[in-house]
């Protein structure tokens, strides 16, 4: 028996903030039926849209039921909805199927249960109810398992959103407000491979504790004996490769070869982008990587939701 072949899902991919706000900005004034956003963790996907959307629009993240997303979508009937982060969602047959019908073209969409009718009753629900709802979802994985998937992505718009380190850089400095940390992470930039506003977050969260912070950022993008070599290199201890190099080896990691070899493997060190940053600190007692939802809000109050 053949095997069938693989779905191809279309995608745009999408590498600058400028053209997140462009898309993000279309769906939130009407203009998309639907719209697929994915991407990795960290890039301020959903903070762009809940910012955008404002408070009259109907939010379903975490875990949920087909059942609890059709209750959901009857309470918010017409309103927009974001569905964030709800990370079985694709693999749910009964969430696609009601989806399919909530994402149809059509203006003016028929949604249907037919199941636990008597809970519809307690609540009184009706089985069957009309919508102009628009649908963005967003998700860090999101896979075409099935035809339903394949047709609810032919509804409207898939699109990656997977900007570089830089781009990144970039943006953080519109909310974020330690210099140093800025700085620090700007210049070790050629080796994050996967950029996050997390990096500055937890960096700034460790700094303030009186930790080693600058340990923290390099973790996130080397490890083993090459992180080793890129603590001495940006530790302030040493002033010269020399010492850098009797460090190394007094403390067992290896030979000065062995130094120098993995010392090749580091991209050379760049100038941190000259950028003010904008943001104010956070207020002390606040947890620093408990503060995304505020410091999305001032981003937005500084224009770029």
């Amino acid at each position: 028996m053949a095997k069938s072949k693989s779905l191809i899902s279309p995608r745009l991919v999408l590498r600058t903030y400028d053209e997140l706000h462009q898309y993000v900005r279309a769906f939130a004034q009407g203009h998309l039926n639907l719209l697929i956003l994915t991407g990795n963790p960290g890039l301020g996907k959903s903070r762009e849209l809940k910012d955008a959307l404002g408070l009259d629009a109907c939010v379903i993240e975490g875990s949920t039921t087909a059942f609890g997303m059709y209750l959901r979508l009857f309470e918010a009937a017409d309103m927009p909805v974001l569905i964030d982060d709800v990370d079985s969602l694709h693999r749910d047959r009964d969430a696609v199927r009601l989806l399919k019908c909530l994402c149809q073209s059509d203006l003016v969409k028929t949604i249907s249960w037919n199941l636990d009718a008597r809970t519809l009753a307690k609540k009184n629900i009706p089985r069957q109810f009309q919508t102009t709802s628009k649908v963005a979802i967003i998700a860090n994985d999101w896979r075409q398992l099935s035809v339903d998937i394949a047709a609810l992505e032919d509804r409207g718009h898939r699109l990656d959103f997977d900007p570089d380190a830089a781009e990144v850089h970039r943006q953080v400095a519109g909310w974020f407000w330690d210099q140093e940390v800025f700085e620090f992470v700007g210049r070790w930039l050629p080796l994050i491979q996967r950029p996050s506003f997390r990096h500055y977050l937890g960096a700034a969260e460790l700094k303030q504790a009186g930790l080693n912070w600058k340990e923290s950022v390099l973790a996130r993008c080397v490890s083993g004996k090459l992180l080793i070599v890129a603590q001495l290199k940006a530790s302030g201890t040493y002033t010269t490769e020399e010492q850098r190099v009797q460090a190394f080896v007094a403390a067992g990691h290896g030979c000065r070869a062995s130094y120098f070899n993995l010392a090749r493997k580091l991209p050379p060190l760049v100038e941190s982008p000259p950028l003010t940053l904008r943001g104010q600190p956070p207020e002390s007692e606040k947890p620093l990587l408990g503060i995304l939802d505020l410091l999305a809000r001032r981003q937005g109050k500084l224009g770029h939701g």
